[in-house]
């Protein structure tokens, strides 16, 4: 069943790097990652108490999905899987990256997360996938804003949209609890308009790369 998002569901890829829905079936391979990665990831992220074993286990991934699936449908997020295609042609799932909390009329916006498999960081897996996103959201997807917040220590993060030339447009002091204290974040954004007349994110992207 189609969502109610415009846009969504919808499948994203440039070179190996593919966004897609989750599926059901993801289950076993989020966990491995998610557990794989804890040292990496839970620092940075707000999450319910519990061991992260528990929070990141197949079971748990049930209910995120069922949470995501809900989520997409009602047109208030978009929740790619970040997967790197394998030569054999299969599919790896390295990453999260969603378009959330998303406000339509005149607001036009969302908020970027993203976390990526610490195996395969520094690769830029992550700046495709959001210039993916963006470019998509920017389309297909109806929207004018795009933001994302991080805190100031995260500096692998930082360079993401650094790289990809969003805007560093304010500093939130106590913005969200993480890690057992309330922490500061670096606000970036970028609109529709600052990319229009490079031929997307994307395209700018490439250039960096190059």
């Amino acid at each position: 069943m189609l969502g109610s998002t415009p846009g969504w569901p919808a499948t994203l890829a440039d070179g190996p790097v593919l966004l897609r829905p989750y599926k059901r079936g993801d289950g076993k391979a989020w966990s491995e990652v998610r557990i794989e990665n804890q040292k990496w990831l839970a620092p940075w992220e707000s999450a319910p108490p519990g061991p992260w074993s528990e929070m990141n286990s197949t079971r748990a991934f049930s209910y995120v999905y069922a949470d995501m699936k809900r989520a997409g449908r009602r047109g208030d997020s978009m929740p790619f899987a970040v997967c790197l295609r394998e030569s054999d042609g299969q599919e790896r799932l390295v990453g999260h990256l969603n378009l959330g909390n998303i406000v339509r009329r005149a607001f036009s916006s969302a908020y970027a997360g993203y976390w990526v498999d610490h195996r395969v960081a520094g690769q830029g897996v992550i700046p495709t996938a959001l210039a993916l996103a963006v470019d998509h959201a920017f389309g297909p997807g109806g929207l004018h804003r795009i933001e994302v917040n991080i805190r100031p220590e995260n500096r692998p993060s930082r360079r993401v949209v650094e790289k990809l030339g969003f805007r560093e447009e304010a500093y939130h002091q106590r913005y969200m609890h993480i890690d057992g204290g309330w922490r500061d974040h670096l606000g970036y954004a970028l609109t529709s308009e600052e990319i229009a007349a490079e031929g997307g994110l994307m395209a700018r992207w490439r250039r960096v790369r190059a």
